[in-house]
């Protein structure tokens, strides 16, 4: 006899109930009309890609990956992210004349978990992505947009760390000699775990120079004053130009209005490996993950056969939500009980009071097993029952 999953769902999928529902539509109307009026497009993409392209090209680890096969043979994944995606339409059919796109989206991405431990394995992203700039100003564009769309949404209390990739590569490059001996140092970074970061360090046959060098990095974390301190474990003045751009990004964000948003945390990398520069994290509240991520990932449009700048971010509407709290009110529903002779009346009074904006359910009350549930479940009742004319 076969198990049936009546109430079960695959791993780390999760339904959305009316009220989450509400809320979240509520928050991404908010946040939408707020990239709109940044002057940016918004786009979709198919839920299926081909492994081949948009698959490899997601930085997404392969275990993450949903995967399936067409009818010709041919492997499909769900999409991982969103970026690569668009990152795929615009070299494909958008990008022309080298004008830079900026475009937007919200969508659902997915992938897999191993076990559930409460991360789900479907969930949205609303962001936007910049592609044909390679300018500073871009990627202020990009922090400041995303602490105004925050506020549009009703968040008060959050935090912007910012980060540079290639000052990372360039530093520990020139302290550990090649690029496999950074990638195993740089994975102690993504995954936050800086006790395994200083044991590894203080295992490497190392100068003394250079092994405090390493650890003092985990230190750059701070205001502007950071990007000094910084400069201070770079030799020959390789790595400056990393800090340049951070100390012009400050300026630019300052411009905006919203510096006293951010704060420098060098350490800062990602696992999505298409990240080249400048890269930053959302913290708000009490939510241990980060709401939203972004940065400038110049290299992924030639895996599509382009070669140009792009910068953007993305923000985890599920997370938003949770540290959001509290929503407030909902607009009221009105409810109209009707019986059947008044049935007409009550279609009419319908239409005449949607036209005007309100939120009204019919409802015979013959189907009502427990009218004062019914009741209290609307923010008003309206009955019309018995002789035509009265309620």
């Amino acid at each position: 006899m076969s198990r049936l999953f009546m109430f079960e769902k695959p791993l780390g999928m999760r339904d959305t109930l009316p009220e989450l529902h509400e809320a979240k539509e509520k928050v991404r109307s908010s946040i939408q009309k707020e990239m709109k009026q940044w002057g940016f497009q918004f786009i979709e993409t198919p839920a299926l890609e081909y492994y081949e392209t948009v698959g490899t090209a997601s930085a997404i680890l392969d275990q993450q990956l949903f995967k399936l096969l067409d009818q010709q043979g041919h492997t499909l994944v769900l999409r991982p992210d969103m970026t690569a995606p668009i990152a795929r339409v615009a070299a494909s059919k958008l990008f022309k004349n080298q004008v830079p796109l900026r475009l937007a989206y919200s969508e659902n991405v997915y992938r897999a978990q191993q076990r559930e431990g409460g991360r789900p394995a479907e969930f949205e992203q609303i962001g936007v992505e910049c592609i044909g700039d390679d300018s500073v100003s871009a990627d202020g564009e990009m922090i400041s947009l995303a602490i105004s769309s925050l506020k549009k949404a009703g968040l008060e209390q959050f935090q912007l760390s910012v980060g540079h990739v290639g000052f990372v590569n360039e530093l520990f490059v020139q302290i550990l000699g090649t690029e496999e001996r950074a990638r195993e140092l740089t994975k102690f970074l993504y995954e936050k775990n800086y006790v395994g970061y200083r044991e590894h360090v203080k295992g490497l046959p190392l100068s003394s120079i250079d092994s405090q060098r390493l650890l003092a990095f985990l230190e750059l974390r701070g205001g502007p004053e950071v990007i000094d301190r910084a400069s201070e474990l770079i030799e020959n003045g390789k790595g400056r130009a990393a800090l340049d751009e951070l100390k012009l990004l400050f300026d630019i964000i300052e411009d905006f209005g919203g510096s006293d948003r951010i704060k420098f945390d060098l350490p800062i990398v990602s696992h999505m490996s298409y990240y080249t520069g400048i890269l930053f994290e959302v913290y708000a509240g009490m939510v241990g993950f980060p709401i939203g991520n972004g940065g400038r990932y110049d290299k992924l449009l030639e895996k599509f056969g382009k070669s140009t700048g792009a910068t953007g971010f993305a923000i985890r509407l599920d997370r938003l939500l949770e540290s959001l709290g509290d929503l407030g009110e909902f607009e009221p529903v009105t409810c109209i009980l009707f019986s059947h002779e008044r049935r007409k009346e009550a279609y009419q009074l319908a239409a005449q009071r949607r036209e005007a904006g309100e939120r009204i359910i019919l409802q015979d009350i013959s189907a009502v097993r427990n009218l004062d549930a019914c009741s209290a479940a609307f923010a008003d009742v309206v009955y019309l029952v018995g002789k035509e004319g009265v309620q």
